[in-house]
């Protein structure tokens, strides 16, 4: 996927928003908690960051181009170096899981705020579960 595509993917989940920030780095928030972040666009490889679970940072950090992210690691962050390293689908349906890991340390009045589920009856989406 093109970093475009990726933005415009992460744009569409419920509540997101995003911020620039540590120079030109595209940072995906819900609540005001980051799921995601997109390294600049003059670089030469655009890497891009996100929250994974803990079982998903083990596998994903044995394929080749994922790393753990730089001081974001001891919380399961990923560094995908290359944004072609996993395909369109594996790599929403890891995308929308980074998300609904971050939605769920939400107040239930921020999730409510935001439209995203606010009990453990209403699920939050997650691709894995």
């Amino acid at each position: 996927m093109k970093a475009a595509d990726i933005e415009k993917y992460l744009l569409s989940l419920p509540g997101a928003v995003l911020s620039i920030q540590w120079g030109d780095n595209r940072v995906f928030k819900i609540g005001g908690k980051i799921f995601a972040i997109i390294g600049p666009k003059g670089n030469r490889l655009q890497g891009l960051s996100f929250k994974a679970g803990q079982d998903s940072f083990h596998i994903l950090t044995r394929t080749r181009h994922i790393i753990p992210a730089p001081y974001l690691a001891r919380a399961h962050w990923v560094l995908l170096e290359r944004l072609d390293v996993l395909g369109a689908k594996e790599l929403k349906a890891y995308l929308a899981r980074a998300h609904a890991m971050v939605a769920r340390g939400l107040s239930k009045k921020a999730r409510a705020e935001l439209g995203i589920a606010v009990s453990m009856k209403d699920e939050i989406f997650d691709p894995f579960a």
